[in-house]
């Protein structure tokens, strides 16, 4: 009788859980949702600035090791700047 009534209940206890389960897992997926729309925004001024800052290696040579060492960064004339900077590979 005891295993008739345990599993009786174990029966009815799964729809419960597995529905908890999902409901967790929507829950979960929100949360994260929100995160990210969060973190997003706080970003935001950094990677525009970043950005920025990205375009301004237009305005520099790639650079060049020395043979002592030295790393020399070179800035390119305004000619060059607006030339567009093509890179050879």
């Amino acid at each position: 009788m005891r295993w008739i009534i345990l599993t009786v209940s174990l029966g009815l206890a799964t729809p419960v859980a597995a529905e908890d389960d999902e409901r967790g897992r929507d829950m979960m997926a929100e949360a994260l949702g929100l995160f990210m729309q969060g973190f997003i925004a706080e970003m935001e001024p950094a990677i525009d600035g970043f950005q920025g800052f990205l375009q301004d290696f237009n305005a520099y040579h790639p650079p060049e090791v020395l043979p002592n060492g030295d790393i020399i960064i070179r800035r390119k004339s305004p000619v060059e700047i607006d030339d567009g900077g093509d890179i050879e590979l």
